[in-house]
């Protein structure tokens, strides 16, 4: 990001503000669930053994405990996936900020039953708070990126997306800090542990009522063009924004109605943008990065690290994307979404073949785990540094106001399917070909690197429209497109009709 977008960023202090209510109570909450649920483990499996005794006057058998702890945690995906297929109607209706302060609510519920769990001595009440704090965050890591991309203007836009992956960042490190031993991952404080993303929901709770729902749903979903202006001089200065609001006219005559999910993957005018959509969704769950995140113990163990030194490596791992996150968001509008997309993509995809051979080779040399180790800290800063913060700002630029909501539900539950697909076909891989097995990844990001070199055109500081025309041209390329107009509507054939 250059100087003067730098100081266009600190003029806007309002857009700030709201910039960072929406990242503590949108993906900062997601990327908190994700880490801080291994550092409950133990405790929780404890508790449900001493529950079943208490009730059944003997201990569970391991396998019924296994099955258990496997509810806990897959039932949160379960529920992301119910929150996820319900956003796209739900911010349709009642628009994006009703439904986070709705999200948040479900949140604070959740976590106020997984906090008094143990002293109602329920586990059953921990598997319905996952649930209810699944449903959540399939609201919110959904809301959050297309929320603060519509209240950005456009010179600002990539910042502001990229944003979304610092806060996602910032959660992992702080569930794996409050997870430490000497904060709440301990025998007596681990319920507060479970509970302690409720504040963060509170805080949004009581801070987003103060600043407005996105201009774009004013004035295209609400019809409110006085509303639109009005947020648009609270969050941006009291400028004139007629650069802004004559885009947001020329969508609106672009408009004839929001469309289903159905709808947006039968329009031809959506093809390409469904095939980067689609390839994004698949990438991100096969770069590895969910991998070693997940199966950091395991995956540093195979390094050859003494579990004692695995926590705090596991840290400075998730420290090193947030790091490159931020990085992310300053260079984006200097080096655009595309170049960051396939060149991380690349680096990514070589640096996997560093981490397969040194973890072959770490028997040889008593110095090649420290090569692995610094091979996975590049592998993360390369994920943070580019497809990150590149890949959110491009799933919301590339779909105007009537496709966005659905092509986000698409987006998310081929997310939450390959996180679970992903969680569970994992391990057996890794036993049957170990260290190899990071060569699946490695060659899915290289075709993706290619692929997207050739399919996706920059979409940096271009409005929605120019964006929406620069794919007409792909989409239809081999058909004469309609004269006399100053967007295509090819893929509108109900609007071509009316015009």
């Amino acid at each position: 990001m250059g100087s003067s977008s730098l100081w266009d960023l600190v003029q806007h202090q309002r857009l700030l503000l709201m910039m960072l209510v929406l990242g503590i109570g949108g993906s900062l909450q997601a990327g908190f669930q994700g880490s801080m649920i291994t550092y409950t483990s133990v405790h929780v499996k404890t508790f449900i053994n001493e529950s079943w005794l208490e009730r059944f006057g003997m201990p569970i058998h391991p396998e019924s405990l296994t099955l258990f702890w496997a509810s806990i945690v897959s039932i949160f995906s379960l529920g992301g996936l119910l929150g996820t297929t319900a956003s796209g109607y739900m911010t349709t209706k009642f628009g994006k900020k009703k439904c986070l302060l709705g999200a948040n609510l479900i949140m604070l519920s959740g976590a106020i039953i997984m906090g008094i769990s143990k002293v109602a001595d329920s586990f059953e009440m921990i598997l319905a708070g996952r649930f209810l704090c699944g449903i959540s965050t399939g609201f919110c890591v959904l809301l959050h990126p297309q929320y603060v991309g519509e209240i950005s203007p456009k010179k600002l836009r990539g910042f502001a997306n990229s944003t979304a992956s610092i806060f996602w960042s910032l959660g992992k490190v702080l569930g794996q800090v409050m997870g430490q031993r000497e904060f709440l991952g301990n025998a007596s404080l681990w319920p507060l542990l479970l509970a302690s993303h409720g504040v963060t929901a509170l805080l949004q709770l009581l801070t987003l009522p103060f600043f407005p729902e996105s201009p774009p749903h004013l004035f295209l979903n609400k019809g409110d063009e006085e509303g639109c202006l009005k947020a648009m001089k609270t969050l941006w200065g009291r400028g004139p924004h007629q650069v802004e609001l004559d885009d947001l006219r020329k969508q609106q005559s672009a408009l004839w109605s929001t469309k289903s999910v159905l709808e947006v993957m039968k329009d031809p005018a959506l093809r390409r943008q469904l095939y980067v959509l689609f390839l994004l969704a698949v990438t991100l769950q096969l770069t590895g990065i969910h991998t070693i995140y997940s199966y950091t113990f395991e995956v540093l163990q195979t390094v050859g690290f003494d579990n004692d030194h695995i926590p705090a490596l596991s840290l400075g791992i998730s420290l090193s994307e947030l790091l490159s996150a931020v990085f992310c968001s300053v260079i984006i509008e200097r080096f655009g979404r595309r170049v960051l997309l396939w060149g991380g993509y690349g680096l990514m995809a070589t640096v996997l073949v560093g981490v397969t051979l040194t973890i072959s080779l770490q028997h040889s040399f008593s110095w090649m785990p420290y090569c692995s180790l610094a091979l996975i800290f590049c592998f993360v800063i390369c994920f943070g540094a580019g497809p990150a913060g590149a890949g959110a700002s491009v799933r919301m630029e590339i779909f105007d106001q009537s496709s966005r909501s659905s092509s986000y539900v698409i987006s998310g539950v081929l997310n939450w399917i390959g996180f679970f697909v992903i969680g569970m076909v994992f391990p057996f891989v890794v036993e049957r070909i170990h260290q190899f097995s990071f060569l699946i990844f490695m060659g899915t990001l290289y075709v993706s690197a290619v692929v997207i070199y050739f399919i996706l055109p920059e979409t940096k500081g271009k409005s929605i429209l120019e964006i929406r025309e620069e794919f007409d041209k792909l989409n239809f390329k081999k058909k004469k497109q309609p004269l006399g107009s100053e967007t295509s509507f090819a893929g509108d054939p109900v609007l071509c009709t009316k015009l």
